[in-house]
């Protein structure tokens, strides 16, 4: 066996990890733990529940990024015991795992310099995505519940707490609409770059005469906001709307009025939820969601009108920002960063880190021109 030299792969991922500690702060990562289990102690936290979930919630999140962030420290160390001891022994098997060690490492720290570059204002909040149908009708539908799948698949595979709020099932196949929460660290930021015109081309199932089909989605990701309590929503500029919950079923769906919409009179803005049994739960989440849209709107707001006094009008990159080609070839390809791989099957099913990294990284190249 030949003998393994990591030595110089191992200190290029010391740097790295050097790096990063002191880019996300350890110091202050365990100074928030602190804080928020000390407010996780409070005898009295579970009388108000909303402010509880966001503790508790906040606390494990900053919990297992820091675990994630330590464990490193002791694995490049195993690693270097694993490669002494294969050296010694001369043991092939030991070899083996030294070397996926390395690549389990180096991809860990690859996602957590990425996580560096999220810095934006909401990027460590959860993302709430929104997907809706486009031009193309029924393959349109069918794509906009194939990218459902792909995200949801997505935060199964990272271990993401995922909740759908809301789905508007189409008439034939697929969905007209789809609202849904992953609650995670720097889920928003990440997920952000996943928003705009999504396009898919492959030849139609719904076509009796089999041929291509062009069709379309968008993507919306928000971050959801505890700010966002702070935006008055007066009564009288919302409707409230009340209807049955739709879709596949389950005890008390499709049986009671407890799926609610509400509508932001001067804006149009319109939120769904039918997630909860209860009315008053699915109006509280909904309210939650349309406050996170309009704390956006109102700084998307102030800054494109800051942008008019500075006389610099720019457009926004989120038009048709992938395509998924199932025919004539196989192709998913980014059209910002023109990443792109040829097994659209994998990417269907959650594959998307290769994505969205690209993104990230253009993202900040793109705001630092």
């Amino acid at each position: 066996m030949d003998e393994l030299d990591f030595s110089e792969d191992i200190a290029a991922l010391r740097s790295t990890f050097a790096d990063i500690r002191s880019v996300v702060g350890v110091e202050s990562l365990e100074a928030q733990i602190a804080d928020l289990s000390e407010q996780a102690g409070v005898p009295d936290l579970w009388d108000d529940t909303e402010k509880a979930q966001r503790v508790t919630s906040a606390l494990s999140h900053r919990q297992a990024e820091l675990a994630k962030i330590t464990s490193i420290a002791s694995r490049l160390d195993d690693l270097e015991i694993m490669v002494q001891l294969a050296n010694e022994e001369q043991d092939a098997s030991a070899a083996a795992d030294a070397r996926a060690e390395l690549t389990s490492i180096q991809k860990l720290l690859g996602e957590l310099e990425v996580q560096t570059l999220l810095n934006g204002e909401w990027d460590a909040h959860p993302a709430v995505i929104t997907i809706r149908a486009g031009a193309g009708g029924v393959d349109a539908a069918d794509f906009a519940e194939m990218l459902q799948r792909m995200y949801l698949r997505w935060a199964e595979q990272h271990k993401y707490p995922a909740t759908v709020m809301d789905t508007s099932y189409a008439e034939e196949a697929g969905i007209k609409s789809t609202t849904f929460e992953i609650d995670a660290p720097y889920a928003f930021g990440t997920l952000s770059v996943e928003a705009g015109t999504h396009r898919l081309v492959r030849m139609s199932p719904f076509n009796s005469a089999g041929k291509r089909q062009t069709s379309f989605a968008a993507v919306e990701v928000i971050p959801l906001i505890e700010e966002a309590g702070a935006i008055e929503v007066p009564e009288s500029d919302i409707r409230v709307d009340v209807f049955r919950s739709s879709g596949p079923g389950g005890q008390s769906v499709n049986t009671t009025d407890s799926a609610v919409r509400l509508t932001h009179l001067p804006t149009g803005l319109v939120v769904s939820m039918q997630n909860e049994k209860s009315q008053i739960q699915n109006r509280a989440a909904a309210m939650r969601v349309l406050q996170s849209r309009l704390l956006i709107l109102q700084r998307e707001q102030e800054a494109a009108a800051k942008k008019e006094l500075a006389g610099v009008i720019t457009a926004s990159w989120g038009d048709q920002m992938r395509s998924y080609v199932l025919a004539p070839y196989q192709m998913v390809k980014d059209l910002r960063t023109d990443y792109e791989v040829n097994n659209p099957s994998n990417v269907f099913d959650g594959d998307l880190d290769g994505f969205i990294n690209a993104g990230i990284k253009w993202r900040k190249r793109d705001q630092s021109e």
